[in-house]
């Protein structure tokens, strides 16, 4: 009983910041003619509301796909067109067709930011409520703790609640997909994983894990008997979801292409604005996107992000744990978010909620990355106006992260799963003594430098001849993170001898 108060009251703490963080500015308020997030969540239940399904994702003379066209999958455009039945009812001027282009207004706004909050409250805090409760040899405290954390990720709430965007439902459908795992159903852990997947592509991050896993337990059970039987029982699971969900454009070919075709444009490039991954950083000494062509680039990043993916994944295939899934989660979203093609600065999310997983198992480490992460996206919340939301909410996050875990006394090697790989280092087993420090130094001197780059790109205005200087500066000092973070987490994925434990209770 003590357990879900204390849940209800986190909750209701979670819920106060989202909504204190939306009373702020929105991306691309009052800056015609594109706008910006917020005015393509607009411009999309718009178009599904007014016109016919086989002309959604289509240009017409009614859907000029170069003004903010639809390109996610079809359970985006269903939800834009229950929040535009919704908002019909209430004013038919904030959806009517052309005429409601760059509608902004207080009610509006009151309106949308409904429509995330709810989502929100949903989807996505009943499972991380749920994944928290659920957690095995975990006191009622580290439970709330861990909840707590989660919720209160700055990341995800600058980004949904202040930037606007609805990524609380794709990763929420995620993480209940983890949630059925980790019960061993895997028929229900299939089909939310497909929802996470027919609502953002972007999911693909978290696709190998979800298949390696499986897979792994599928051989482990035996393929000649009750293996192959759950093998063929999830294909089909996973067969019925993207028919459901593509129903509407099944009924011909060139629709199905077309949709294909705005979901993954390769005509975009690279990357796209400061984004803190390596081809964005290295773009600053080598001018990638003019020396090679986009195939190229696209065959580039997608050899590199396999040959990154491949170790993790020969790993939880055979000997899938539980533990290791949640680990690869974390691992095969960075490399993709490090090394792939078309990524947003935004992406980082993807690799932050399955961090927020593990908070509980190393929760030093877990909320260092958490911070870099939305450190990272700093240039572009200071392009929406919310710096203050990004400085309270940083500050915030540390100061329970800290008081919830003592986070400075979770630095051995031990508490960073790292001892299996100190043994392995053998004569240079006696480095480790003094490692707690050198990690403590680092992290200090890592915060100190988030610090002083937040400060001078909100206060300082840059050189005229490096007018890109700080947002420059974040990506790169990002990049540079998430890469000893890469190493880290797989180093942990490799050297772990609890993987080797948990995949027999599966077999």
């Amino acid at each position: 009983m003590e357990k879900w108060s204390l849940m209800t009251i986190t909750v209701l703490l979670a819920l106060t910041v989202r909504w204190t963080v939306s009373l702020g500015s929105y991306s691309g308020a009052g800056k015609p003619p594109m706008y910006g997030d917020y005015e393509a969540q607009r411009h999309w239940q718009e178009v599904t509301y007014n016109l016919p399904i086989r002309q959604w994702y289509f240009n017409t003379s009614d859907n000029n796909l170069l003004y903010w066209g639809l390109d996610y999958p079809p359970l985006t455009a269903y939800h834009s067109f229950v929040c535009a039945y919704i908002a019909k009812l209430i004013n038919p001027d904030w959806i009517a067709l052309h005429t409601s282009r760059g509608y902004e207004s207080q009610p509006h706004k009151l309106f949308m930011r409904t429509t995330v909050f709810v989502a929100d409250l949903l989807v996505y805090i009943p499972a991380v409520i749920l994944y928290c409760s659920s957690l095995k040899e975990t006191s009622t405290k580290k439970k709330v703790s861990s909840a707590l954390c989660i919720l209160l990720y700055p990341g995800l709430i600058l980004i949904d609640h202040g930037h606007f965007q609805y990524n609380s439902v794709s990763l929420g459908f995620a993480l209940w997909g983890v949630l059925y795992l980790s019960y061993d159903w895997d028929l229900l852990g299939s089909v939310a994983f497909c929802l996470a997947l027919n609502y953002k592509q972007m999911e693909l991050y978290h696709s190998l894990p979800f298949f390696c896993y499986l897979l792994g337990k599928c051989f482990k059970k035996g393929l000649k008997g009750k293996g192959l039987v759950l093998l063929t029982k999830i294909a089909g699971t996973v067969v019925v979801s993207f028919a459901v969900c593509w129903l509407p454009f099944c009924t011909d070919m060139e629709q199905i292409m077309q949709v294909l075709r705005r979901l993954f444009p390769i005509d975009r490039g690279l990357f796209e604005d400061k984004v803190a991954n390596i081809w964005c950083s290295l773009s600053v000494l080598i001018k990638i996107k003019n020396i090679v062509s986009p195939q190229t680039q696209l065959k580039l990043s997608f050899a590199v992000t396999f040959l990154s993916l491949l170790p993790t994944c020969i790993k939880l295939t055979v000997q899938p744990s539980l533990r290791g899934f949640k680990f690869a989660l974390v691992s095969c979203a960075l490399s993709f978010f490090l090394f792939s093609f078309q990524v947003h600065e935004k992406s980082i999310l993807l690799a932050s909620v399955p961090v927020c997983l593990i908070i509980n198992e190393i929760p030093f480490m877990a909320t260092w990355f958490l911070l870099v992460s939305t450190f990272s996206m700093l240039p572009l919340l200071l392009k929406d106006g919310l710096l203050l939301p990004y400085a309270v909410t940083m500050l915030a996050f540390l100061s329970v992260c800290m008081a919830s875990f003592s986070i400075f006394e979770k630095t051995s090697a031990e508490d960073l799963q790292l001892k299996p790989f100190s043994h392995s280092l053998k004569g240079y087993v006696s480095w480790f003594k003094s490692f707690p420090k050198i990690v403590r130094s680092l992290f200090l001197l890592s915060v100190t430098l988030m610090g002083i780059l937040s400060v001078l790109s909100a206060a300082v205005h840059p050189p005229q001849r490096l007018p890109d200087l700080f947002p420059v500066s974040v990506s790169i000092i990002s990049c540079l993170h998430f890469l000893l973070f890469l190493v880290y987490f797989n180093v942990v994925i490799l050297w772990d001898s609890k993987n080797s434990r948990s995949q027999k209770k599966i077999s």
